[in-house]
């Protein structure tokens, strides 16, 4: 068994969902109800894309998880 990736997950959040963003997958676009079921539904949906680009022949995004880093900038409004 190979070892799991790690892939950074960025979570919006609004009045009813959690958006989900997955740099690495831009195809991916999904949302949950609260934080936990965002997230489960971001880990399906990277296994599909991971799953179907493999069927295609499509590389796979390398793991980005170690390298990823939220950075916030202030600008004058």
């Amino acid at each position: 068994m190979t070892d799991p990736l790690r892939y950074a997950v960025i979570l919006e959040s609004d009045e009813d969902t959690v958006r989900v963003i997955v740099p690495a997958f831009p195809e991916i676009h999904t949302f949950g109800i609260d934080r936990d079921d965002a997230l489960r539904m971001a880990k399906d949906a990277i296994q599909l894309s991971i799953e179907y680009r493999r069927e295609k022949g499509l590389d796979v995004p390398g793991a980005d998880a170690d390298s990823a880093r939220l950075e916030i900038v202030t600008v004058a409004a």
